[in-house]
C-alpha cells in the first residue's frame, strides 16, 4: 500500500485532508437535519403510522445488503473519488425533490420512501469507495489521527445538529429544512472534487464477474485473521446494541419514570461522551496500543447499558444512571471505531478495499434491523429490563472475538502490513 510522500507531521498542516475534513463536517451537520426532518414529514405532514415510520428508517439501511456486490464493482474502478462525488450529487438531487414537490402540490409517502432508499444507496456508494480514497489521502502513520478528527466532528454534529435541525424545521417547515442537507452534500462534492490526488490504476480482471469478485472479497475477510475477528466483534456489538436501541427510550420513560426532557439531556450527555472519546482515542492508543484500545472499546460501548437497566432509587439516581451509561458508551464506541477503522485501513490491500468495505457493510449493517426486531420480540416476551441486560452482556461478550485473535497485541499500525 502506498503512503503519501512528504506528508506533513500533523494533519492540521495538510490542505488536502483539511478540505476533505471540512466537506465531511458540513455533510454530517446536514445529515442531522434530515434525520429529524424526514420522520417529521412522515408524521406531521403525511400522518404516517408507526409501522410506516419504521419502514422509512429501514429503507435507509436496506441498500447495505448489496454492499458486498457494490464493493466488488468499485474495486474495478480507478477513480474512487469520482464515485464519491457522484454519491454526494445523487443525495443532493433526491433531497431537493422534497421542497420542489411541496411547491408543486405536496409530498407523498411513496416519494418519501424513494428518497430514503436512494439516499441510503448513495451513502453505501460513498462509504464503500471511501476506504480506498482515504488510504491514499492520509499516510499510514496518521490513520488514527485522521479518524479521530473525522469522528470528533461527527460526534459534534450529534451534539449540536438536532438543535439546529429542530430550529430549521420550526422556522421553515421540514421539507424546506431538507434543503440544508442537500446543500451540505453539494459543499462536500465541491471540496472533495478539488483535492489534488493521484489514484493508482486498477489492474482489471475482465474474466471475473461481479458476483465472483464479491465471493472473493467475503472469502478474503473470513480468512484474514484480523478482519475475521473485527467483523465478528463489530457484528456482535451491532446486533446486541440494536437489540436495546429501540427500547431504551421506552424503558427510560415507563420503567425509570423520566420525562422527555431528562431523557433528551441524558442522550445529549452521551453525545458529549462520544465527542470526548473521539478526541482522546489517539492518545489512548499511543499510551496502551491500538489493539488494546479496540478491545477496551468493545466492552465499554455495550456494557454500560446494564447501568441504566439496573437503575433504581430516587429520580436523580435513575436519571444519573441513564446519563452515565450514555456517557461511558459514547466514549467506548469511539475508542472502538476510531482505532478499528485505522487498523482495517492498514491491513487491507488496495485491490480489495471496496470488496472488504462492502462485505463489512452487508454483514455489519445488515444485522442491525435484525437486532432491532429481535429486541422488540424479547422486550414483549421477557420484559424491557431483562432485554437490556441481555443486550449489555451479549455486546460485552463480543470481546471474545478479539481475545482469540492477534488484535490485542497490535500496538502500532507500523506493525501491520497489507496482506
Amino acid at each position: 500500500m502506498s503512503t503519501v510522500a512528504g506528508a506533513p507531521a500533523s494533519l492540521w498542516r495538510d490542505p488536502r485532508f483539511r478540505s476533505f475534513w471540512a466537506g465531511q463536517t458540513v455533510s454530517q451537520f446536514g445529515d442531522r437535519v434530515s434525520e429529524l426532518a424526514l420522520p417529521l414529514i412522515a408524521v406531521a405532514t403525511l400522518r404516517a403510522s408507526a409501522f410506516q415510520v419504521s419502514l422509512l428508517t429501514a429503507l435507509v439501511w436496506i441498500p447495505n445488503l448489496v454492499g458486498v456486490f457494490l464493493g466488488s464493482w468499485i474495486d474495478q474502478r480507478t477513480r474512487k473519488r469520482r464515485l464519491m462525488v457522484w454519491a454526494d450529487l445523487l443525495r443532493a438531487g433526491v433531497l431537493t425533490s422534497l421542497p420542489v414537490a411541496l411547491l408543486l402540490g405536496g409530498v407523498s409517502l411513496g416519494q418519501l420512501y424513494a428518497v430514503a432508499l436512494i439516499t441510503g444507496a448513495g451513502g453505501v456508494l460513498f462509504n464503500t469507495a471511501y476506504s480506498a480514497f482515504f488510504a491514499h489521502l492520509v499516510p499510514r502513520s496518521s490513520y488514527v489521527e485522521a479518524n479521530s478528527k473525522l469522528s470528533t466532528t461527527r460526534s459534534a454534529s450529534y451534539v449540536a445538529g438536532p438543535a439546529l435541525g429542530g430550529a430549521l424545521v420550526q422556522a421553515f417547515t421540514a421539507p424546506v429544512a431538507v434543503v440544508v442537507d442537500a446543500l451540505s452534500f453539494l459543499g462536500s462534492a465541491l471540496l472533495l472534487g478539488r483535492i489534488p490526488l493521484t489514484e493508482p490504476a486498477v489492474v482489471a480482471a475482465p474474466s471475473a464477474s461481479v458476483s465472483q469478485r464479491a465471493r472473493e472479497g467475503m472469502g478474503y475477510v473470513l480468512r484474514h485473521p484480523v478482519l475475521r475477528a473485527a467483523l465478528g466483534c463489530a457484528t456482535t456489538i451491532n446486533f446486541f446494541t440494536f437489540l436495546s436501541s429501540g427500547l431504551l427510550v421506552l424503558f427510560a420513560s415507563r420503567m425509570l419514570g423520566l420525562t422527555a426532557g431528562v431523557i433528551g439531556l441524558a442522550f445529549g450527555i452521551g453525545s458529549i461522551g462520544a465527542l470526548l472519546g473521539a478526541v482522546i482515542a489517539p492518545r489512548v492508543s499511543a499510551l496502551i496500543g491500538v489493539g488494546r484500545s479496540i478491545t477496551i472499546g468493545a466492552v465499554l460501548f455495550p456494557a454500560p447499558i446494564a447501568i441504566a437497566a439496573a437503575a433504581e432509587g430516587p429520580l436523580w439516581v435513575r436519571a444519573a444512571a441513564l446519563a452515565g451509561a450514555e456517557l461511558l458508551s459514547g466514549i467506548g464506541v469511539m475508542l472502538f471505531d476510531v482505532n478499528l477503522n485505522a487498523l482495517m485501513t492498514s491491513v487491507v490491500s488496495d485491490g480489495l478495499r471496496g470488496r472488504v468495505a462492502g462485505a463489512f457493510s452487508t454483514v455489519n449493517y445488515g444485522i442491525r434491523p435484525i437486532g432491532s426486531i429481535a429486541g422488540g420480540l424479547l422486550g414483549t416476551l421477557i420484559g424491557l429490563r431483562a432485554t437490556l441486560l441481555i443486550a449489555a452482556a451479549g455486546g460485552a461478550l463480543s470481546v471474545l472475538w478479539l481475545t482469540g485473535s492477534a488484535i490485542p497485541a497490535i500496538r502500532t499500525l507500523s506493525a501491520t502490513h497489507d496482506e
